[in-house]
C-alpha cells in the first residue's frame, strides 16, 4: 500500500509540475509579442498594463511584481525565484496617515517607477523597491534589498544593497577561459553605448 501511495504521489507531483510549474515561452508586453520571454505561471503581477518587458526576459517561480507606478525590465534580464519588485510603498502611510483618504493619503505613499537594464540578474529572495534604476549588466545577490540608482555592471549585495563589485571583472575571468564566446560578449557591450 505504501509503494502505491508513493507512486501516486510521484505521479501527482509530475502532473502538477507539468501543468502549473512549466515556464512557457511567449508573452505580450507593451503592445508587442515577446516570443523569447518566459514567465512562470506562479508570477503574481498587479497593474500588468504598467509592466513593460523586453524580449528574452525570464521571471521565475513565486515572484511578485507590483507595477502601479511603472516597471520596465530590459532585454535578457533574469529574475530568479521569490523576488519582489514593488513600485509603491505604504510604509509611511500605515503610521502617519491613519484616517486619511484620497489626495491626503497619496502624499504619504511612495510611488516611483522601476527600470531594470539589459542582461541583469536578480538573485532569489531579493526586493527591488520603488524608484530603483539598475544599469545594464547588473547582478543583484540573493537576499538583497535594492533602492536607488545604480550604474551599469554593478554587483549589488546587502540590505540595503550596496555596490560590492563590477560584473566586468567577473566576466573577464570567464571569457578569457572561453575565448570562443568573446565575440558575442563584446558585441553586446558595444551595443550599450549606441
Amino acid at each position: 500500500m505504501t509503494a502505491l501511495r508513493a507512486a501516486l504521489n510521484r505521479l501527482r507531483r509530475r502532473l502538477w509540475r507539468l501543468l502549473f510549474f512549466r515556464t512557457l515561452f511567449g508573452e505580450a508586453s507593451g503592445g508587442a509579442l515577446r516570443p523569447a520571454t518566459r514567465l512562470s505561471p506562479t508570477v503574481c503581477i498587479e497593474h500588468e498594463s504598467a509592466l513593460v518587458l523586453a524580449d528574452d526576459v525570464f521571471i521565475g517561480h513565486f515572484c511578485f511584481i507590483e507595477a502601479s507606478a511603472g516597471v520596465r525590465i530590459g532585454r535578457g534580464t533574469q529574475v530568479t525565484n521569490f523576488v519582489s519588485i514593488v513600485s509603491h510603498s505604504t510604509h509611511r502611510a500605515v503610521r502617519v496617515a491613519a484616517g486619511l483618504s484620497g489626495a491626503k493619503l497619496e502624499v504619504a505613499v511612495l510611488r516611483a517607477p522601476i527600470v531594470i537594464g539589459e542582461r541583469c540578474f536578480i538573485g532569489p529572495h531579493s526586493t527591488i523597491e520603488a524608484g530603483t534604476t539598475l544599469g545594464h549588466g547588473t547582478l543583484v545577490a540573493a537576499h538583497s534589498r535594492v533602492r536607488g540608482q545604480f550604474p551599469d555592471f554593478a554587483v549589488l549585495a546587502g540590505s540595503p544593497a550596496q555596490v560590492v563589485g563590477d560584473t566586468r571583472e567577473v566576466d573577464e575571468r570567464w571569457w578569457v577561459a572561453h575565448p570562443e564566446l568573446q565575440e558575442a560578449y563584446w558585441y553586446w557591450r558595444q551595443g550599450l553605448s549606441s
